[in-house]
């Protein structure tokens, strides 16, 4: 395993940090495809013996029962400091109206940690922009978590570049813990965070994660082709379903890479996305062994500059989703 500085922090991060969106009781909350504990285990084990330090999370997922299973096993094979630890707050729950003001954040993040089992998070990120709350109000909620050692950093996800530079310097300003992560939508039929948020990333030294490297599965397959989660996961719709003709393209040279290289198209889609510099760790799903192995196997794929130009040349401007 590889492992890299996380930001201006002193977390050292596996490359992968294992999204654990995947585990969760089918039976709570929106998304039926997620894997019951007894099946969640196993792929959590093999990641950590994979060496992977850093998992991500979020208090809405399933109802609350993934931080559930992910704190259960976390805590049954590794010490709390062998693992770095993340989780999101800002959709509602069934005990939880959600959003970012005050009373949320606190009482999240209470919760947050007793169903993970823990007396703290490595990083809290807040899930979305709360269009709702007052930015002050939810940034100073996020810093007393902080002092009260709750949450070691803070980070944000899914927001426009100003919006995160407007947060980025009100804590600056009042001398509050500041964001040092963005964990934002970025993938190869998905690049319109190149133009704005990433430059700012690099900019103030923000480790950047980015959910769904592999565009919910439309880099590792035939394009067209379903699997269960595509047909029932009412997200993708939203964020691929106006780009179709373009994104068949970039996916046609995966394959032809994927190809010359002898690998599956899910390493070539990986190995894409860790050869930026402003990528700190990717997250990445697994709901099968193989998705593991593929994402282990793609940090020893190197791209040639010819195949990296070939991968980004048919992209075409995107609309901007996954903010709400």
């Amino acid at each position: 395993m590889q492992f890299t500085q996380f930001g201006t922090t002193g977390l050292n991060v596996s490359r992968l940090c294992l999204g654990c969106m995947t585990y969760g009781e089918p039976s709570r909350g929106k998304h039926a495809w997620t894997l019951p504990e007894e099946s969640s285990r196993p792929l959590i084990k093999q990641a950590i013996d994979a060496g992977i330090n850093f998992f991500d999370t979020a208090n809405s997922y399933s109802d609350g029962s993934s931080e559930e299973i992910v704190g259960r096993v976390l805590g049954e094979y590794l010490k709390r400091d062998q693992y770095v630890l993340a989780t999101k707050v800002f959709f509602p729950l069934s005990n939880l109206k959600g959003g970012l003001s005050r009373a949320s954040i606190m009482q999240s993040i209470d919760d947050s940690l007793k169903r993970l089992g823990t007396d703290y998070v490595d990083l809290l990120q807040i899930h979305r922009w709360d269009y709702d709350t007052p930015i002050e109000e939810t940034l100073e909620a996020l810093n007393d978590v902080v002092k009260a050692g709750k949450a070691r950093f803070i980070g944000a996800s899914s927001m426009h570049a100003a919006q995160f530079r407007q947060a980025l310097d009100l804590q600056q300003q009042h001398g509050f813990a500041s964001f040092v992560s963005m964990q934002d939508q970025y993938n190869l039929i998905q690049r319109e965070e190149e133009k704005e948020m990433h430059p700012l990333c690099l900019e103030r030294n923000i480790a950047v994660l980015p959910w769904s490297p592999l565009a919910r599965g439309r880099l590792t397959r035939p394009w067209g082709e379903s699997t269960a989660r595509s047909v029932s996961d009412e997200v993708i719709p939203t964020l691929y379903g106006d780009t179709e003709e373009a994104d068949a393209k970039i996916a046609e040279r995966v394959a032809k890479i994927a190809e010359d290289h002898g690998v599956p198209r899910a390493q070539i889609a990986l190995a894409w996305i860790l050869s930026k510099p402003v990528v700190t760790a990717p997250i990445i799903g697994a709901s099968r062994a193989g998705h593991l192995e593929d994402a282990i196997a793609a940090l020893d794929v190197v791209l040639s500059i010819e195949e990296i130009a070939e991968l980004e040349m048919a992209y075409q401007p995107h609309q901007a989703t996954g903010f709400k």
